[in-house]
């Protein structure tokens, strides 16, 4: 490829800004208007089911990219999707540069901001891919009840109940990741993007990867024939136990993998960005692929 993700993203929030100053611009709107039903927009999908994991029947949550074939960072929000944005008593985002197109699209907004890289408790973990942070998926979900019980303080205690509630899933989560880690601690997997870096990382599992092909691949760049070679070899020598699959991040050089484990005999875990089409739910979501990794594990 001749561009790479980070001038797409550029491009895209650059594109971004105008789209934000045409509709700060045409839309009349004067912010967020006083409510014991806050209106939450979020960035993606994943950010809005944790926001409805939090607000419940008293918030009204939406996300402005949901597609789960698509890739986030390619995203381009409409006048529309900025007017929503101005209108918001509650914007959550991920932060990290992931989502520049609703961080552009808030610069003018007057509601509150929940950005889930900031309110991390252990910003060491930097990977910009938060929300496979569950550690940091907590502190938002905390961080969101609080700014929710501020806006709409008669439903303070039904945020913060549902939070807890919420935070006690993670810890469902978390335990699962142990229990591999106790199996597997130390296993060897190979992942065509850095997307589930955090999950790995508490699953005690070691990426193999080739630095230059994942990187290469986040950036949205074709690897080195080098690159390629040597992931090929993890593969077909089997020294990788697991090929995890991100499958919103997807060209020539991730499929030649996937179809190298396939011949291999190499079991393959798919992990999203954005929610599975028919799921609405973070915990069922995160759930599922947890069970597929420690799966692919133990066969």
């Amino acid at each position: 490829m001749t561009d790479t993700r980070t001038a797409r993203r550029a491009l895209l929030a650059l594109l971004a800004l105008i789209t934000a100053v045409v509709a700060t611009a045409c839309s009349g709107s004067d912010g967020p208007v006083a409510t014991d039903k806050p209106v939450v927009v979020a960035s993606t999908d994943v950010w809005a089911a944790v926001a409805s994991a939090v607000g419940g029947e008293h918030a009204d949550v939406t996300a402005l990219y949901s597609s789960p074939d698509g890739d986030p960072h390619e995203f381009e929000p409409s006048s529309a999707d900025t007017a929503r944005v101005l209108d918001a008593n509650l914007i959550v985002m991920n932060g990290g540069h992931y989502d520049e197109f609703i961080a552009t699209a808030a610069q003018d907004a007057k509601g509150s901001k929940v950005i889930a890289a900031d309110v991390r408790s252990d910003p060491s973990r930097g990977n910009e891919h938060v929300f496979y942070d569950l550690v940091a998926v907590a502190d938002t979900a905390e961080a969101i009840a609080d700014e929710l019980a501020r806006i709409a303080p008669t439903n303070a205690d039904y945020y913060r109940q549902r939070a807890a509630e919420f935070t006690g899933e993670i810890d469902g989560l978390k335990a699962s990741l142990a229990e591999i880690k106790t199996k597997h601690n130390g296993q060897k997997v190979a992942a065509t993007e850095p997307l589930a870096v955090a999950i790995l990382a508490d699953a005690g599992l070691v990426d193999v990867a080739p630095e230059g092909f994942v990187n290469a691949v986040e950036q949205g760049q074709s690897p080195s024939a080098a690159d390629r070679a040597k992931f090929d070899d993890l593969i077909s020598s089997r020294t990788a136990k697991v090929l995890i699959y991100n499958t919103q991040a997807v060209d020539a050089s991730t499929k030649a993998v996937l179809a190298a484990a396939g011949k291999a005999g190499i079991p393959v875990v798919e992990f999203t960005e954005t929610l599975p089409a028919g799921t609405t739910d973070f915990i069922a979501w995160q759930r599922a692929q947890i069970d597929a990794l420690a799966k692919a594990l133990d066969s």
